[in-house]
């Protein structure tokens, strides 16, 4: 736990970083809200693939080393955009990091929540998500004190550190307890070979459409979130919703598609409402309250907190309530926060507070998404699998920062915020409330269990936490 905490505390720093200096950048390269607001986007472009190797990397060789290959990613696109010579080169390196932090979420967040004894994945998700918001907290200390004195460039070269982190955990972590037992001791999944996610897309008669396909939603959303497809943004997110889909329906296959495709279309939802506060609120406090860099400092340290301590818990609630129910709850709570916090302009203890109360009941609940989203896949493909939902939908946070910049275009920004928090938040209470994905994953797989990371009711008797796993079959317990 301690080791996949640092490493999406360092992943949260990373990440955060281009939202803390976003303000200095557009200023440095002359670029307006929007166009900046698209490096932000840029990470996302890659996840969905990043997501889908790396996961794919950790079901077939162990967690812990696709862990490896994501803190080393993204440590070293950090280090690069410190280099940066302009906008292209700047969205370059954030594609980079993009590809290192999906790998990070979906092999860490299987690798704690198949160590962790069943009835604790809740708050064993819960623990492993607040480290993100530990980085955002340290990233926003050392913003007050790294940008006035040396500029934003020194706060990338930081970001290198996570590469000590790598060495670490590769030297010193076991393997993750359900991909040991059921994979990684006996050599050999289910079938009598190490699983290959990816292996039904690259053979056969699919081998050269999806070699066209994959290349073809890349350079479609480059295109989508930069100034080059200017007039065809319509167009081209078509193309790229397209491919994706395509990959999930193959992915899932006959009985499996839909389970995929609604799970992706869920987590989509899910960042379009969390991301524009996400993303965008230092650039609010700067911009629309004129906050100074020691006062952004402030308001971030509580909405960092405030994340932390949501998904502390998120855990506990989830572990109590059910994952489904908590989470429905907990985000229909956040709404009495939302137009309050944009409501407030010159008192910022209460801004403080009021930031902490909505980022600890939309934000923290984000801390049991991964035990929602792995329950629905077996071991031998839960890394994958996880990894290329959770990251296609995590376009959504590569749509919010723009469409709230756009938005802002003809509203105050933080009139914006609130208007996209506050609907979209309405629909995902809708979606995993009602257990949407599931009912329409039944309709083509009557089998599937309900989750996939509870044991059988007797397979724990005499093991500590009764963390045996379900049979790889998938069948539904008798």
């Amino acid at each position: 736990m301690f080791a996949a905490w640092i490493g999406y505390l360092l992943d949260g720093f990373d990440f955060v970083l281009i939202t803390l200096v976003l303000t200095e950048i557009a200023d440095e390269f002359h670029l307006s809200t929007a166009t900046a607001a698209s490096l932000i986007s840029g990470a996302f472009i890659t996840r969905w693939l990043g997501g889908a190797l790396l996961g794919a990397l950790g079901d077939r060789y162990g967690r812990r080393t696709a862990m490896v290959a994501s803190i080393l990613l993204y440590s070293l696109g950090t280090f690069a955009c410190g280099f940066a010579w302009g906008y292209s080169s700047l969205f370059a390196a954030r594609l980079v990091i993009g590809l290192g932090m999906a790998g990070e979420y979906s092999v860490s967040a299987t690798y704690v929540l198949e160590t962790w004894p069943a009835r604790w994945r809740n708050r064993a998700s819960g623990f492993l998500i607040s480290g993100y918001a530990g980085g955002t907290v340290v990233a926003a200390e050392l913003y007050k004190w790294v940008v006035p004195h040396w500029g934003w460039r020194w706060m990338f070269w930081i970001g290198v550190l996570p590469v000590l982190v790598a060495l670490w955990v590769r030297r010193s972590l076991p393997e993750a307890g359900d991909w040991h037992r059921e994979i990684g001791a006996s050599g050999s999944g289910p079938e009598g070979e190490r699983p290959h996610p990816f292996r039904p897309l690259f053979t056969g008669r699919r081998r050269w459409p999806n070699a066209v396909l994959a290349p073809t939603a890349s350079a479609a959303l480059y295109c989508v979130f930069t100034p080059v497809g200017a007039g065809y943004v319509p167009w081209l997110s078509g193309v790229a919703a397209l491919c994706l889909v395509a990959f999930a329906v193959q992915l899932g296959g006959r009985r499996g598609w839909l389970l995929y495709v609604s799970l992706m279309a869920t987590v989509f939802c899910a960042f379009l409402y969390s991301w524009p506060v996400q993303a965008l609120l230092p650039t609010y406090l700067k911009t629309d309250l004129g906050y100074a860099p020691g006062q952004v400092t402030d308001v971030m340290f509580y909405a960092g907190f405030g994340t932390m301590a949501g998904c502390w818990l998120a855990g506990y609630t989830g572990d109590r309530l059910g994952t489904r129910r908590a989470y429905a709850c907990t985000l229909l709570a956040s709404l009495a926060f939302v137009f309050p916090v944009f409501a407030v302009r010159d008192h910022l203890p209460l801004l403080g507070v009021l930031v902490f109360g909505l980022l600890a009941l939309s934000q923290g609940i984000s801390g049991i998404l991964p035990k929602y989203l792995a329950g629905h896949f077996p071991t031998a493909t839960r890394a994958a699998s996880l990894g290329f939902v959770y990251n296609v939908g995590a376009l959504g946070g590569a749509v919010a920062p723009v469409l709230g910049a756009h938005l802002a275009e003809g509203m105050p920004l933080g009139r914006a915020l609130a208007v996209l928090t506050f609907g979209l938040t309405l629909l995902v209470v809708l979606l995993v409330g009602g257990n949407v994905p599931h009912r329409l994953g039944r309709l083509l797989d009557r089998q599937a269990p309900d989750d996939h990371l509870l044991p059988e009711p007797d397979a724990g008797a005499g093991i500590p936490g009764g963390a045996l796993p379900r049979p790889a079959t998938g069948e539904t317990p008798r």
